[in-house]
């Protein structure tokens, strides 16, 4: 993996519990973040009738039924085709 160093300021508690818990998993944290960010920014978007869900889903990086799963998480419903809901209950 590719890697760049960058310099940000943080709160100095955060700052402190970063500095033991090593560069991976700070890395690992930060990834995590921007994707659960991504997630939610695309849900917005879709709660608010800007995008549609397929939209949603290819803002947010994910497949439609991942980001489904995303969404009932936060008592988003998703809308369903008949296929997609014979698919669902078929897991």
């Amino acid at each position: 993996m590719d890697s760049e160093k960058i310099t940000i300021t943080l709160p100095t508690a955060v700052a402190q519990q970063l500095a033991t818990a090593g560069d991976q998993f700070t890395a690992d944290l930060i990834q995590r973040g921007l994707r659960d960010l991504r997630i939610e920014q695309a849900l917005n978007q879709y709660q608010a009738g800007g995008i549609s869900f397929g939209a949603a889903a290819e803002l947010a990086g994910l497949p439609q039924s991942e980001l489904a799963r995303h969404a009932y998480g936060r008592g988003i419903e998703p809308p369903f085709s008949d296929e997609t809901v014979a698919e669902e209950l078929a897991i």
